[in-house]
């Protein structure tokens, strides 16, 4: 016995898929107007941008097509990375 939990780990981004039209893999993390990503989602964040892999904040539908689309590695985090600094 004992706990066993089969999801992934925290900080991991709400959307995650494979773009076919290139075979690259993408990560959405889904935020309001106004939300904020929490300490795990910007760590999680450095791992990916340190990589180089397209990932995003998506405040609207159009932003995550746009992320995908553009291969963006890191859109919508800029402002708290300056913030972090």
């Amino acid at each position: 016995g004992g706990y066993f939990n089969p999801g992934m780990p925290n900080g991991w981004p709400d959307l995650t898929g494979i773009n076919l039209i290139d075979n690259t893999i993408f990560f959405i993390e889904m935020k309001t107007p106004i939300g904020r990503p929490r300490p795990d989602q910007m760590q999680f964040h450095k791992f990916l941008k340190k990589h180089g892999i397209c990932h995003g904040i998506a405040r609207s539908p159009e932003d995550a097509i746009k992320i995908v689309q553009g291969q963006l590695c890191g859109y919508g985090f800029e402002k708290y990375d300056r913030e972090e600094k």
